[in-house]
C-alpha cells in the first residue's frame, strides 16, 4: 500500500500533483471502469485492467519513498483509491461469477462486516476512516490479486476463502489499532507499533506534567 513507513509520514511533498498521487488518481478513476467491463461480460479485459490497477497500488508507495513524496493527504488518497479498486473488483467479479458468490455468501458477509466495523470505529473515534497501511494489508494486497485471478480462471475456491480470512484479520487488527492510538495517524505497520506510539505519547505527557 502507498506511502508506508515505520512512522507517520511527514509532509515531505507540498504539491498534490506528485507521481504517487497521480497513480492513486488513476486507480481511483479507473476502478469504476471495471464495472462497465464486467457488465459486458468481458472477463479477460477485466482481468488485465485489474492487474494494471493493482500494480499502481504496488508502485505508488515505492515511488513515494524513493522520490521523497510522502504526505498525509497522499496516504488518505491512497486509502480511497484502494477502497475504490477493491470495492469495484468485488462487484465486478460478482457480476462475472454470481453463481460462485452465491455459494460463498457467508464468507462475504464476514469480510464486509469487518470492513463496516473498521470504518465505524475510525469514524467514531477520529471522525475519519483509518489509513494505516499495515504489514498485514500488504499481504492481503497479494492475496486479493491471486484470489481475483483464481476466480476468473476457475481455480480452487480456497484462494478466495484464504483471502477473506486475511482481510478479516487485517480489519480486526485495524480496529484494535484505532482503539489503542490516541489520535489519528497514518502509516502504522501493526498493532505493536500503535502501542509503541501510545506509550511514547503517554511518556511525553508524563514528562510535561513533571516539568509543570
Amino acid at each position: 500500500m502507498n506511502h508506508s513507513s515505520d512512522e507517520a509520514p511527514p509532509e515531505h511533498s507540498k504539491s498534490f500533483w506528485t507521481i504517487p498521487n497521480t497513480l492513486c488518481l488513476i486507480r481511483l478513476c479507473g476502478s469504476p471502469i471495471l464495472l462497465l467491463i464486467a457488465s459486458r461480460q468481458q472477463s479477460q479485459i477485466f482481468l488485465w485492467l485489474f492487474l494494471f490497477l493493482l500494480m499502481t497500488d504496488w508502485i505508488d508507495g515505492k515511488l513515494a519513498i524513493l522520490l521523497n513524496q510522502r504526505s498525509v493527504y497522499g496516504a488518505r488518497l491512497d486509502s480511497f483509491a484502494d477502497a475504490s479498486l477493491y470495492g469495484c473488483t468485488l462487484l465486478g467479479v460478482g457480476w462475472l461469477r454470481w453463481d460462485f458468490f452465491e455459494q460463498q455468501a457467508g464468507w462475504l458477509f464476514v469480510m464486509l462486516g469487518s470492513y463496516v466495523l473498521t470504518s465505524t470505529a475510525g469514524l467514531i473515534k477520529f471522525g475519519r476512516i483509518p489509513s494505516y497501511h499495515t504489514r498485514a494489508a500488504k499481504i492481503c494486497w497479494l492475496l486479493a490479486g491471486l484470489a481475483t485471478v483464481g476466480l476468473l480462471l476457475n481455480w480452487s475456491p480456497w484462494f478466495f476463502r484464504i483471502t477473506i480470512l486475511g482481510v478479516t484479520y487485517t480489519n480486526l487488527e485495524t480496529v484494535a489499532m484505532t482503539v489503542v492510538l490516541p489520535e489519528w495517524t497514518s502509516d502504522v505497520l501493526n498493532l505493536r507499533e500503535a502501542m509503541k506510539i501510545k506509550r511514547g505519547q503517554e511518556a511525553d505527557e508524563s514528562r510535561n506534567e513533571e516539568e509543570r
